[in-house]
């Protein structure tokens, strides 16, 4: 008699190696590299961010026939005529405000002793009762006896003061002008950079597919096409949004009766750059004025209420509207890409954090060595149904398994939720289970809450009435060609879902389970859909069918035979044995194998026999409603 063969294991790949390292290293270069060079990075960064803004404008004057030239000019005038506009504006309303702030002098003076009042003093209040109940419960000190004389203290120091020489006309200038410089330097810099970007932006583009990509010029050019369409949308979607609710506050806070209302209106389209803290800024400015010109709270409110509103409409209402429920990175990839680029570059970096992350990200999905950024940030699931699946089956916590079926059959038929989830989910185990990393008590309690998730699915309907209709329709005719009266059934007229079942109902079908180690759980899977198809399904195992069992009698009246087993793809030497048994006790039962997947060894491995091959659920319940009757309907 030979030795059994051990079974296939597969092995897990190798750890990271010297790639990884290298990937770190170059990652903390590229960070020193930022900071230490963010003088020069930072014009540049805005000079291209402003060039994908200004990128939709330029191609809509270019087919209106303008020319690649004139389209650019007339492009960067309106961008540099805006900005100068909104300072000037902003420098206005500052001033405007400035000069009538002495006239609401007295409600300030008054709202702030109030404030003082109701906080301050109350708690020096609170402190002098305590100071003073702990005077009288403390002893009081003993006068000293024989005292001596106290000594005479030093004389007072002379006062000295300091005057600074008066500033010549060249100094005023100097004081005057130097905080405008660096900005004015800046802002040149980038219009004269964003200029040189539009003209030579295919140009650009080419270089850096040849810079980084020339091996693979789909992926590359791919790559830069959606990074580019993802910034454009991005930033001109933002700006609309933006400019459309600094137009509402800056309405609003008119008809409130707030003055400067064109002022907070533009510093909350500005701020809403910044995300998620950028609209509090300026609506905690606004409600601070409103509260603090007028002797009572209504305006205060008001303009705190104004500011909530706006900020739900235009976060959950218009912005999902424009980019979709999600601009490609997840809300905490905001949190922490906002901190980081504000660590690097300071306020510049905390406006332009956003754009610069979603960039990184959508690069991740195609660069390898930049895929851990598009997992870490993205917005993506970081993993399928299927593994959350599996990894909830770890975890040992199949309530959360039985949640994200509820989730997932919102919109899911639950055939193919068996299929795409549960079928998948149960391979990644069965994968591991060859490799030996489960001890048998663990497998106990896999297989347990894997029963409990598809009893808890029994009464879930995954799909409406009429899509169900569709299902089995569909999984007639992806079992294998139908007879032309109801080759039409899915498309040309309405399924009828009686029609479909009636002809079924009642076909005694016998599930039998392979050897694998959650063949069971595809056995009770099995049985509850074939049980909503209108069949009748009973289990058995496949110790009843081993040579010379006392249960000859196994398959009963059953004349359908199906054996479900996740090895199926593969035919081991046990599945050709129990096939072959099968045959010989019920050779008259139809007889299908599956679910393990996609493959021909099954029908190989069975070649005396006419088992059919089941490659998942959905052809499952197909073969076996056409076996009992489906396709000899009119």
């Amino acid at each position: 008699m030979s030795q059994p063969r051990p079974p296939n294991r597969v092995f897990p790949t190798g750890a990271p190696g010297i790639q990884t390292l290298t990937t770190v290293i170059i990652s903390v270069v590229v960070v020193c590299g930022l900071y230490f060079g963010r003088a020069v990075l930072v014009p540049i960064t805005l000079a291209v961010l402003l060039s994908f803004l200004l990128a939709p404008l330029v191609g809509g004057l270019r087919r209106l026939r303008i020319g690649q030239v004139p389209s650019i000019v007339v492009a960067v005038v309106i961008a540099l005529v805006t900005l100068l506009a909104v300072s000037t504006l902003i420098a206005a309303q500052f001033a405007q405000l400035a000069t009538d702030l002495p006239q609401y002098q007295v409600a300030i003076e008054a709202k702030i002793e109030t404030v003082q009042e109701k906080t301050i003093g109350r708690a020096d209040a609170l402190l002098s009762r305590a100071s003073t109940a702990l005077q009288g419960v403390m002893p009081k000190a003993r006068p000293q006896h024989g005292g001596r004389a106290q000594r005479p203290t030093a004389a007072a120091p002379m006062p000295v003061e300091v005057h600074e020489p008066v500033p010549s006309p060249l100094e005023l200038t100097r004081r005057v002008f130097s905080p405008v410089v660096g900005p004015l330097e800046t802002m040149f810099i980038v219009i004269v950079v964003t200029i040189f970007i539009l003209f030579q932006r295919e140009d650009l583009r080419d270089r850096l597919i040849r810079l980084f990509g020339s091996s693979d010029l789909h992926r590359t050019t791919t790559a830069l096409n959606d990074a580019a369409k993802r910034l454009s949308r991005y930033f001109v979607a933002q700006l609309g949004v933006n400019l459309g609710t600094g137009a509402v506050i800056s309405t609003g806070l008119a008809i409130i009766g707030v003055p400067g209302a064109l002022l907070f209106g533009v510093l909350t389209a500005l701020l809403r750059f910044v995300p998620y803290i950028g609209t509090w800024i300026a609506a905690i400015l606004a409600t601070v004025l409103a509260a603090a010109i007028q002797p009572q709270w209504t305006m205060g409110v008001l303009t705190l209420v104004l500011f909530v509103v706006v900020d739900i409409v235009a976060g959950q209402i218009v912005e999902p509207l424009l980019y979709g429920h999600s601009s490609g990175l997840s809300p905490l990839a905001v949190v922490v890409a906002a901190i980081f680029w504000s660590w690097l570059w300071g306020p510049i970096g905390l406006v332009l954090s956003t754009p610069l992350t979603l960039c990184l990200v959508t690069l991740g999905r195609y660069a390898d060595r930049l895929k851990f950024i598009a997992v870490l940030l993205g917005d993506q699931p970081a993993l399928t149904p299927a593994q959350t699946f599996y990894q909830r089956l770890l975890a040992d916590d199949p309530q959360e398994a039985i949640d994200q079926a509820v989730r997932l059959l919102r919109d899911l038929p639950l055939i193919d939720y068996y299929d795409n989830v549960a079928r998948e989910g149960l391979r990644l185990a069965r994968t591991d289970t060859l490799r030996g990393v489960f001890s048998p008590e663990q497998l106990v309690r896999m297989n347990e809450s894997l029963l409990d998730i598809v009893e808890s699915l029994e009464d879930i309907d995954g799909a409406p009435d009429e899509r169900l209709k569709h299902e089995i329709a569909g999984a007639v005719e992806s079992a294998g060609p139908a007879p032309d009266a109801h080759a039409d059934s899915s498309h040309e007229r309405e399924p009828d879902l009686a029609a479909l079942i009636a002809p079924a109902r009642g076909t005694r079908v016998l599930c039998i389970a392979g050897r694998g180690a959650f063949d069971d759980a595809a056995v009770a899977i099995a049985m509850q859909l074939l049980t909503r198809f209108g069949l009748a399904p009973a289990a058995a195992t496949y110790e009843q069918f081993r040579k010379h069992h006392a249960d000859t009698n196994a398959t009963g009246d059953a004349t359908i035979v199906c054996v479900l087993t996740l090895d199926a793809a593969e035919a081991p030497l046990y599945l050709q044995n129990l096939l072959r048994r099968v045959q010989e006790r019920a050779p008259a039962a139809t007889l299908i194998v599956g679910v393990g997947g996609p493959g021909e060894s099954v029908a190989g491995a069975s070649a005396d026999s006419d088992a059919r091959s089941a490659a998942t659920f959905r052809d499952l319940v197909g073969l076996c409603l056409l076996a009992g009757g489906v396709a000899a309907q009119p």
